[in-house]
């Protein structure tokens, strides 16, 4: 009976630390997020196109509260939030309008950038207008561009970066395989021009990692969290082509961004 009263006892003070511990870890954890100043950057991913509900002062920019970065803020309640992400934003534009808000005590960057230098609406415009082979040809220009011209566009922005804030964690995001091969669609691009679409995405993105690691960045992969989601799936998390608004085509859903591109970020973070 004594044996059975100590161990109950002990299991208890146990149990007690355990929660004291994990309280004390929620508590800390809390405060680390509520001290950071959180800079969101980028072009159309980042500021959330796609998703809707944007912010009519954000203009042609399109930022959401649905984009990640803003659903991150929401539920970290940073020390501060600057979004300047912009649709249709290249390396250039980041560098000449985006910056503005970065200084020596930013904690956070984000940024996703690179697929507008690459022409990614162009590559897509082709594909979906002409052929096969056009398509291919356009994909592999692009290929070269990621090649000859992308990391110098990328390394002038990330040191532009670094430069003004010297001690923040930056988490560079890359973006997802638009295509499911052999998936739903019945309709639309060929497989050939589907999975082209989807080599180009890799390549790009191994492009901006091997940048990004240079830098001391850290470069963010969703092409996992969008597996099973992507276009010609049973759950898109991807705009397929939006004839009634072209921009929003080819862009995450607001689930893509708060099931696919905020889990990643918020464990980069």
């Amino acid at each position: 009976m004594k044996l059975a009263r100590i161990t109950a006892f002990s299991s208890s003070l146990l149990l007690g630390a355990v929660l004291a511990l994990t309280g004390a870890s929620a508590a800390s954890a809390a405060e680390s997020a509520a001290a950071v100043d959180y800079v969101a950057l980028g072009d159309s991913y980042s500021s959330g196109v796609g998703s809707g509900g944007y912010d009519s002062a954000s203009g042609a920019c399109k930022r959401t509260p649905r984009a990640y970065p803003a659903l991150w803020a929401a539920a970290n309640s940073p020390a501060s939030f600057a979004f300047t992400a912009c649709s249709g934003a290249r390396t250039g534009d980041v560098t000449a309008s985006q910056l503005g808000p970065l200084n020596s005590s930013t904690d956070l960057v984000s940024i996703s950038a690179g697929g507008n230098d690459a022409g990614f609406s162009d590559v897509m415009t082709v594909c979906v207008l002409q052929s096969e082979s056009a398509c291919l040809n356009r994909i592999a220009q692009a290929r070269a561009f990621v090649d000859a011209t992308l990391p110098g566009n990328l390394d002038t922005v990330y040191t532009a970066i670094r430069s003004k804030a010297p001690s923040a964690r930056v988490v560079v995001l890359g973006y997802p395989r638009f295509y499911q091969l052999k998936g739903t669609c019945i309709a639309g691009l060929s497989e050939a021009k589907r999975a082209a679409i989807n080599s180009a995405a890799d390549y790009l993105n191994a492009a901006t990692e091997k940048r990004a690691a240079d830098h001391g960045f850290t470069f963010a992969s969703v092409s996992a969290a969008f597996t099973g989601h992507e276009i010609c799936s049973s759950a898109s998390w991807l705009n397929s082509l939006n004839v009634l608004d072209i921009g929003e085509s080819y862009h995450p859903t607001a689930a893509g961004q708060s099931m696919g591109y905020l889990p990643v970020f918020a464990s980069a973070a």
